[in-house]
C-alpha cells in the first residue's frame, strides 16, 4: 500500500515500514503513513489492530522494532536524552478517558506540562491554564475544582485544555469521544476542530467513532492487522468499494473482517 498523499512537499510526520512485536505476536507489520503540516489525520480500525501501539511509537512511548518515524524530516526512532525531551515538547496529547491527575485541581492539571515540563512559575502557568480553559468553554471557577467533581464531558474539555496548554505543533487524540453521549461527543468534536484550526496544529487521532472521524478528519486511514490498508478523504471513504472499509464504516458483522468469539 502506498503511503497516504500529503498536501505539502514534505510531510510533518512520516512513517515507513514501522513494525512492532510483543513476543510471538506482531502488532505492527509495516505501517506507512504521511501526515501533512496542519493536517488532521484520523486512523480508524477495530480493537487490537495496532492503532494505539502506532500512536505510542510516534510519541516515543514505545520503540518500534523496525522502520522509520520522521518528524519534519528528522528521524525520531532511538533518540534519547535532551533530544527526546525537545521533541516531546512539540507534542500535545489528549488521552483516552481524559487521564487527569486526581490529586491536582483543574488548573494544576491543565498547567502540568508548563510547571513540571518547563519549570514555569505557578502564577504564570495558572493564567495560561485559565485562558486555555476559557478556550474550551469552561469558566475560571472550574479551575479550582477537582476531576472527581466534573462530569465526563467537562473532564474531556479539561483534557483538551491540557493538550493545548503548551501550544504544541502536533496533537494526538486517543479516542477523544469514548464514554460520551452523542451530543457531548459532537461538542468535543467541534471544540477539537475549532481549536486545532485556530492553532494551525498537525493532528493524529485514533477512534472507533465514525461520527467523530467524519467531523475532525481531513484524511482518514484504516489500519487492519498492523498495516494501513486504505486512506483517503471522507468523501472517498463513502465512495470506496474496499470491503474492509465498508464493513467497518457501516458496522456490519459479516464481511472480510472476522471477530474471534470464544464459546464457553
Amino acid at each position: 500500500m502506498t503511503p497516504s498523499p500529503d498536501t505539502t512537499d514534505s510531510p510533518k510526520i512520516s512513517l515507513r515500514g514501522v513494525t512492532k512485536r510483543f513476543g510471538a505476536k506482531t502488532v505492527l507489520s509495516g505501517v506507512d503513513l504521511d501526515v501533512g503540516k496542519g493536517q488532521s489525520v484520523v486512523v480508524i480500525g477495530g480493537s487490537g489492530t495496532g492503532k494505539s501501539v502506532m500512536l505510542k511509537c510516534v510519541l516515543g512511548l514505545m520503540r518500534p522494532d523496525g522502520g522509520s518515524i520522521l518528524v519534519d524530516g528528522k528521524e525520531t526512532v532511538g533518540i534519547k536524552g535532551s533530544e527526546r525531551e525537545a521533541m516531546m515538547r512539540r507534542f500535545g496529547m489528549l488521552f483516552q478517558g481524559a487521564a487527569l491527575f486526581d490529586s491536582l485541581n483543574v488548573w494544576q492539571n491543565v498547567s502540568f506540562g508548563l510547571t513540571a515540563g518547563r519549570n514555569m512559575k505557578r502564577a504564570e502557568a495558572r493564567d495560561i491554564a485559565l485562558a486555555k480553559l476559557a478556550r474550551v468553554g469552561l469558566s475560571a471557577d472550574v479551575g479550582a475544582l477537582f476531576p472527581s467533581e466534573l462530569s465526563g464531558g467537562m473532564q474531556k474539555r479539561v483534557a483538551l485544555a491540557r493538550a493545548i496548554a503548551t501550544d504544541p505543533e502536533i496533537i494526538f487524540f486517543d479516542e477523544p469521544t469514548t464514554g460520551l453521549d452523542p451530543i457531548m461527543s459532537d461538542v468535543i468534536n467541534n471544540l477539537i476542530v475549532d481549536t486545532v484550526k485556530d492553532m494551525g496544529a498537525t493532528t493524529v487521532s485514533i477512534t472507533h467513532d465514525m461520527a467523530s472521524a467524519r467531523k475532525i478528519a481531513d484524511r482518514i486511514a484504516m489500519i487492519y492487522k498492523g498495516q494501513i490498508i486504505w486512506h483517503g478523504t471522507v468523501e472517498e471513504m463513502d465512495a470506496t468499494d474496499n470491503p474492509y472499509v465498508q464493513q467497518f464504516v457501516h458496522g456490519r458483522a459479516e464481511g472480510p473482517i472476522s471477530m474471534e468469539i470464544r464459546h464457553a
